[in-house]
């Protein structure tokens, strides 16, 4: 049994009180020219074929057995990725919200199940699962505009906000959680690819955790859940592991640039190394993985480094010392460096240019 569904007559009771405060709403963003479902009542679009029922809305809640049903608030990258994958991996995605007619439209080309509509709380009858992908400092305000059903839940896709951001949404009998993949989404169709083998880190209430673990399989990811509170230093680490390898790609090409290479000469002479570290690290360890002159202890070698770049790229300068100072910890926890050593080491990084 769904850890949401929380029996008929609950349910009818909140959908009769939610259509009331739906026509309300639907009348005042007519009045401002917004159109959130351009079908007459009693009509459903499925793709681009619109059939008629006999009943209205909501259509949102799945068979017993089935998956849930999946709202996306947010057609950017990670809704539109994440909206993909979820239909492609069998679980229904009825509904996506975006205040830009063309990523609707866009999204709709990609999951052509899914009703488009303009605003967050218009998803709500629709669905079961209301997936909010949209910026971090977004999500409490959006979260603020949806009135939930007993029995529906609310996630949220930021990797440094908890589920308690979520509380706007929330009613008696809802329950909320995060699901933030550990992936790049500069790309909708990458990004789709790349979810296969990657890390999902979940938090929040225990059943609904227990679904969106096996969503997270459905589509070929690894799901981690996150104990409350861990979400700063979780993404922190998610944050160097991405943007902050581009910012040390971006200091070695500023070296390089310096000896007369481009950055596509850098990235062919440079990224196998990287990539070949990255593989020593797996396979020996973070410890076991760390080479150069912190390991062998060349004081010299440093300081002909730190002249250089003083000399030809002194923005690279800051970056240079502090991973360096980092690597002869390193090197000290895996004694790989005699205590005296290391402190040469360290008065040499130290040294003003």
């Amino acid at each position: 049994m769904k850890a949401w569904d929380q029996g008929d007559a609950i349910l009818r009771e909140a959908r009769e009180r939610r259509a009331a405060e739906r026509e309300e709403t639907a009348a005042e963003l007519a009045a401002r020219g917004i159109e959130l479902d351009p079908l007459p009542a009693g009509h459903q679009r499925h793709g681009d074929e619109v059939h008629a029922h006999d009943h209205e809305h909501p259509h949102g809640r799945a068979e017993p057995g089935d998956h849930p049903v999946i709202g996306i608030v947010g057609a950017g990258p990670v809704g539109t990725a994440l909206g993909l994958a979820f239909s492609r991996a069998g679980w229904p995605v009825a509904a996506v919200v975006s205040r830009d007619p063309g990523r609707r439209e866009a999204f709709r080309r990609q999951v052509p199940s899914a009703r488009a509509f303009a605003e967050p709380n218009a998803v709500v009858d629709d669905v079961e699962i209301v997936f909010l992908t949209v910026p971090d400092d977004a999500i409490a305000t959006v979260a603020g505009s949806l009135r939930l059903y007993a029995g529906q839940a609310v996630v949220h896709t930021s990797g440094l906000l908890g589920p308690e951001v979520l509380a706007p949404a929330m009613a008696a009998g809802t329950q909320a959680a995060t699901f933030h993949p550990l992936v790049a989404f500069a790309d909708p169709l990458r990004a789709v690819d790349a979810l296969r083998g990657a890390t999902i880190a979940i938090e929040g209430d225990d059943g609904l955790v227990a679904h969106l673990g096996e969503l997270a399989e459905a589509i070929g990811a690894i799901p981690v859940r996150l104990p409350p509170g861990s979400k700063g230093a979780y993404h922190a680490a998610a944050v160097l592991a991405a943007g902050g390898v581009v910012a040390l790609l971006d200091a070695i090409a500023e070296l390089a640039a310096t000896i007369g290479l481009d950055e596509a000469a850098t990235l062919a002479i440079f990224l196998p190394l990287l990539e070949q570290t990255a593989g020593n690290a797996r396979a020996l360890g973070v410890a076991g993985a760390l080479t150069g002159p912190m390991v062998r202890g060349d004081v010299g070698t440093v300081t002909a480094h730190l002249d250089a770049i003083a000399r030809s790229a002194p923005a690279v300068e800051p970056v240079y010392r502090a991973l360096l100072g980092r690597s002869i910890t390193i090197a000290q926890d895996r004694r790989a460096l005699a205590p005296d050593v290391a402190e040469r080491l360290r008065t040499a990084l130290a040294r003003s240019g």
